[in-house]
């Protein structure tokens, strides 16, 4: 059975940083790609970054943040710096079957629980 674990949310200042980690269990994604996103109340789940022989990110966040794996722990991180009130909410990993980055939730067939990000002012 494959898993998906988020970790390392939590409540930080404003223009702190936080590295949420994505541990998988049940099969290796090395070869495929692998996403981030967040999904604030009421708002659609927006694609954060992704990383599969290169990494992508979305234009909103590509200065702030870096998403990178250890394929011998079989995890996937995402360090955001200079974080804002604005990113505030629950952040989730998500496991593509193909290589090709892509950018819509319909795309990733394994998704984490979420860990909630809070940044105060």
């Amino acid at each position: 059975q494959v898993q998906l674990v988020e970790s390392w949310g939590g409540l930080v200042q404003a223009g702190g940083s936080l590295r949420l980690s994505c541990a998988v269990s049940g099969r290796t994604f090395s070869s495929h790609a692998m996403g981030w996103f967040r999904h604030a109340p009421g708002k659609q789940r927006d694609f954060v970054g992704g990383i599969s022989g290169y990494v992508l990110y979305a234009d909103s966040v590509k200065v702030r943040v870096t998403i990178s794996r250890d394929n011998a722990k079989n995890t996937m991180y995402l360090q955001m710096n200079n974080l804002k009130p604005a990113d505030t909410t629950v952040y989730y990993c998500a496991a593509d079957l193909r290589a090709p980055i892509r950018g819509l939730r319909s795309e990733y067939a394994y998704w984490g629980q979420g860990t909630q990000v809070t940044v105060s002012s």
